[in-house]
C-alpha cells in the first residue's frame, strides 16, 4: 500500500477496509521492510489499542472488577494480543457502547460504523444501538444515528467498490461461505466423536462435507443473537442491561458461529468487563477460564496433535461449551430482570 498498490485491486485482503490503518500505521515506523522491525512496532500499536479499551471501559463507567479484568488480560489471553490487529476493532466498539452509554448517541453511532468497517461482528450491535438511541432519546436522534452510521460505512467501503468491486465482494464473501473452523464447536463436537476430515480452507484448518451441518450452525447463531435483540428490546433501556446484552450478542456470534478463531476472545474483553454485579464477576470467571484454556492447547504441538487425531479435542470442546455458558449468563434470566421488566410494563399500562 506504501509503494501505491489497491488494496482488493493489486492484492487480496481478507479484511474489510476498516481493518487497513492497523496493517499500514506500523510502516511509518522504524524499518517496515524488516520483519522482526515490523512486528516490534505492530504489537505497541496493538498496546495502544490495549490502552484505548482501559480507557473506553473507564469512560463506560465499568465496575471496579472489570477495569482490573481488562488490565490483567494480556497474561490471560497471551500472546495472541500483541501479534493480531483484533485489539482495534475491540477498541472501537467498546468505544461505541462507551459513547452510547454516556449519552453521545451521535458519536456512538459514528464509532459502531468504524468498529463494523473494521471486523463485521460489530454488526450485531446494531439493533441494541437502534433500541437504546430510540428508547433514550427520540425517533429523530435513532434516524440521524443511521444516517450517520450509513454515511460513514459508504465514506469507507465506497472508495474500495468502486477501484475494485469483485476482490472487494470476494473478501466479504469469503468470510460469509467458509466451512466449519475446527475450532468451532460444531468441529469440536464432530473431532470427538466422529474424527472428519481435516482440511486447510481460508488460511486454517477446517472440515469440509458438512454443508447442511455449516447451515445449521449460522441458523443456531442467528436465532440466538435474534433472541438476544427481542429480549433486550422487551425489557427497559437501562445501562446495565445495554451492556451486558450488547456482550452477550458478541458472544452468542463467537460461541455459535462455523468460525471460532483464538483471538475472537479479544472482542469480548471489554465488553464484559461492562457488566455489573455477581452476573459480571460470574461472566469475567468464565471468559478468564476460556483464555487461559485457550492458551494451554493453541501451540504447534498440542494444536497439531488435535488437528492431526483429535488429541485435546476436549479442551478445545471444554472452551467452547465455556463460552456457551456465558452466552447464558449474559443473556438469560435472573430475577432482578423479571421485577424491573414488571415495573417497566406496570408503568407503561399506567401511562
Amino acid at each position: 500500500m506504501r509503494n501505491g498498490q489497491v488494496p482488493y485491486r493489486d492484492f487480496a485482503v481478507e479484511y474489510p477496509p476498516g481493518a487497513l490503518p492497523a496493517f499500514v500505521v506500523p510502516t511509518y515506523a522504524g524499518q517496515p521492510t524488516v520483519p522482526a522491525d515490523y512486528s516490534k512496532w505492530f504489537a505497541r500499536l496493538m498496546a495502544v489499542c490495549g490502552l484505548g479499551c482501559l480507557v473506553a471501559v473507564m469512560l463506560a463507567r465499568a465496575p471496579q472488577h472489570g477495569v482490573a479484568f481488562v488490565a490483567v488480560a494480556p497474561v490471560i489471553v497471551g500472546a495472541l494480543v500483541l501479534d493480531r490487529f483484533d485489539l482495534w476493532p475491540a477498541a472501537l466498539t467498546v468505544s461505541a457502547v462507551a459513547g452510547f452509554v454516556r449519552g453521545r448517541h451521535l458519536l456512538g453511532w459514528f464509532v459502531l460504523a468504524l468498529a463494523v468497517c473494521a471486523k463485521l461482528f460489530a454488526l450485531v450491535l446494531l439493533p441494541l444501538a437502534a433500541v437504546w438511541t430510540l428508547r433514550r432519546r427520540s425517533r429523530t436522534e435513532l434516524i440521524h444515528g443511521l444516517l450517520l452510521w450509513l454515511a460513514t460505512l459508504a465514506a469507507v467501503f465506497v472508495p474500495f467498490a468502486l477501484l475494485a468491486p469483485h476482490g472487494l465482494w470476494e473478501s466479504l464473501w469469503g468470510q460469509i461461505s467458509r466451512p466449519i473452523q475446527i475450532e468451532s464447536l460444531v468441529a469440536s463436537l464432530l473431532i470427538e466423536f466422529a474424527h472428519p476430515v481435516v482440511v486447510e480452507s481460508h488460511h486454517s484448518l477446517a472440515i469440509v462435507g458438512h454443508g447442511t451441518l455449516a447451515g445449521a450452525t449460522a441458523a443456531a447463531e442467528l436465532a440466538a443473537i435474534v433472541a438476544l435483540w427481542i429480549a433486550f428490546a422487551r425489557g427497559p433501556a437501562d445501562e446495565e442491561r445495554f451492556v451486558r446484552f450488547a456482550a452477550a450478542c458478541v458472544c452468542a456470534f463467537v460461541a455459535f458461529g462455523k468460525v471460532l478463531s483464538p483471538q475472537f476472545l479479544i472482542w469480548l474483553v471489554p465488553l464484559v468487563a461492562l457488566v455489573r454485579g455477581r452476573r459480571g464477576l460470574a461472566a469475567a470467571g468464565l471468559l478468564a477460564a476460556a483464555a487461559i484454556d485457550t492458551q494451554y492447547w493453541f501451540n504447534a504441538t498440542r494444536y497439531g496433535l488435535y488437528a492431526g487425531d483429535g488429541r485435546f479435542a476436549w479442551l478445545v470442546l471444554g472452551r467452547d461449551l465455556l463460552l456457551v455458558a456465558l452466552v447464558w449468563v449474559l443473556g438469560g434470566p435472573a430475577i432482578g430482570d423479571r421485577l424491573r421488566l414488571r415495573s417497566h410494563r406496570a408503568r407503561a399500562a399506567s401511562g
